[in-house]
């Protein structure tokens, strides 16, 4: 008795349909029989492809991340994603021919086993699934699939990023040189999108929420200082769709790694303008724009300089030296060892650095002079006591002001409102002057008056001798707005007062002489 038995198998490559399966076996000759019976060659086995890497939770038994920048073997396929099918000895679909395209449904439309539900799966869950529908119809289905092209990317970001918000990556027109992962589809690669990360930015506890299949959320964490310092490539995590990222406000800011962050290639673009407001002991205190521009006016640099020829990136141009600067530089009471900064975070808690230009002056520490964002206060203390020698050298600081104003009235050849460099002694403004009116200005009382920045004045009278060294007594260093008045001495106040009577009595001895002269004829 013969069963009839419908079965479809593939002999070279060609499907071959037989109606009486028996009928067929009987048929064959004993070599063949025995070349079927034989077992495969190595080669001609189906061999699973290796285990790919999972996802956990960013960190390892000593906290640093175990994840790879590439995950392709847990990329969840969805709508618009491309994958390329390779079939073993069928290259009539596989290569180009083996290209396919999500569609809207979630769904492949293949040759042979026609359409496949691939939504939410996984590359190898895929290869499975082929490897199964394709069984039915071929006796060695050697499959492998890959990820040609990703779909778009949607993913959030939000914290200390310059502009938060929801971004768009698109994918990578050639992923089998990239893994499958466009090179903008990363930490940092979004990150750069959104501007950049803020100073007060806390990259060691970056979050990453991910959907995942049934509703479930992961949270990966991830440690971009590790990137920096170590170039640990398995922090910059490849991002999918629906990726939430999340970057924390730092509890208290490292001036010293604040500065090395403000070099990485996704921290916040200098060459833009920002609003800061700068108070307390400058000339000039309010808010003020810091822009390249602005820097170039202050500085009396070129602004081609400053951009760089070859596009040279800007690194910490808006530091607090220059907003001071732009501010009108330092008054002479400003404290600069207990210079603030306040910041407010994203969150809204509001955080002050200490800074302290002292350090930077006598020691070079550019760590002190931090790099300021958008927002920024720069509150500059008055000092509880001026000392002479701090003054001096803070006067020469490219902080204070290039140059002060000092008003000369009274027995000098060029009165008037004159300009000397910081630092100018008594006797070098009153020689800027032109010098004392010889027998007529009073050495011994001249008056400096000098108007504080609270409102109060004061006034002292200074014996001058113009060979004098620099000394508080007789030859103090002036500061900028100070009055200098020079007296007239007495005895040119006695002969211009004996001048006057003359003058007065002049027209009288006019008419005794016309008198004199009548009398004569």
């Amino acid at each position: 008795m013969h069963n009839i038995i419908k079965h479809k198998i593939l002999k070279n490559g060609f499907i071959y349909k037989t109606e009486n399966l028996y009928f067929f076996l009987f048929k064959v000759s004993g070599v063949c029989l025995t070349l079927l019976l034989m077992p495969l060659p190595a080669w001609g086995q189906f061999l699973p492809p290796p285990p790919m890497p999972t996802i956990n939770n960013g960190s390892n038994n000593n906290g640093s991340s175990n994840l790879s920048p590439v995950l392709s073997g847990e990329y969840i396929l969805g709508s618009g994603d491309s994958i390329e099918i390779d079939i073993f000895n069928v290259p009539e679909y596989s290569g180009e021919r083996g290209r396919h395209q999500v569609s809207v449904d979630g769904t492949l439309n293949l040759p042979l086993i026609g359409r496949v539900a691939v939504q939410g799966m996984t590359i190898e869950q895929v290869s499975d699934l082929l490897k199964e529908r394709y069984g039915e119809y071929l006796q060695r289905p050697l499959i492998t699939v890959k990820l040609w092209e990703r779909r778009p990317v949607q993913v959030a970001i939000a914290g200390e990023v310059k502009r938060p918000g929801s971004y768009t990556v698109s994918g990578n027109s050639q992923p089998q040189n990239m893994g499958g992962v466009s090179s903008a589809a990363t930490v940092t690669g979004v990150l750069r999108m959104a501007g950049g990360i803020t100073t007060s930015a806390d990259i060691r506890q970056v979050k990453i929420r991910r959907p995942g299949v049934g509703g479930e959320e992961t949270i990966v964490n991830l440690d971009l200082w590790e990137l920096l310092q170590n170039g640990d490539l398995s922090q910059d995590l490849a991002l999918r769709d629906g990726d939430r990222i999340y970057i924390p406000t730092v509890t208290n800011i490292n001036r010293h790694e604040a500065r090395q962050l403000s070099s990485a290639n996704f921290a916040s673009n200098a060459d833009g303008p920002i609003n800061v407001a700068v108070v307390g002991e400058v000339n000039r205190p309010g808010t003020h724009i810091l822009s390249i521009d602005t820097m170039a006016a202050t500085e009396g640099e070129n602004v081609s300089e400053l951009r760089g020829i070859a596009g040279v990136d800007l690194v910490g141009v808006f530091t607090v030296t220059r907003a001071i600067k732009v501010a009108g530089g330092i008054t002479p009471e400003a404290d600069i060892r207990q210079i603030r900064v306040r910041r407010i975070s994203r969150t809204g808690t509001e955080q002050t650095v200490i800074v302290d230009l002292w350090q930077l002056l006598q020691e070079g520490d550019l760590q002190e002079d931090i790099t300021l964002q958008g927002g920024d206060t720069i509150i500059v203390p008055k000092a509880q006591a001026v000392d002479a020698t701090v003054s001096g050298n803070v006067a020469t600081a490219s902080f204070s002001p290039g140059i002060m104003r000092v008003s000369v009235v009274g027995e000098v050849l060029q009165p008037g409102t004159i300009t000397v460099p910081p630092n100018s002694s008594l006797n070098q403004v009153i020689l800027a002057a032109g010098g004392l009116k010889r027998g007529q200005a009073d050495s011994n009382g001249v008056e400096l008056i000098r108007i504080s920045p609270d409102g109060t004045v004061s006034r002292r009278v200074i014996s001058v001798n113009l060979s004098d060294d620099v000394n508080e007594a007789n030859n103090p260093v002036l500061r900028n707005n100070d009055v200098v008045m020079v007296n007239r001495s007495g005895g040119a106040a006695f002969r211009e007062g004996v001048g006057t009577v003359v003058n007065t009595l002049s027209p009288i001895n006019n008419v005794l002489g016309f008198l004199r002269f009548i009398s004569i004829f």
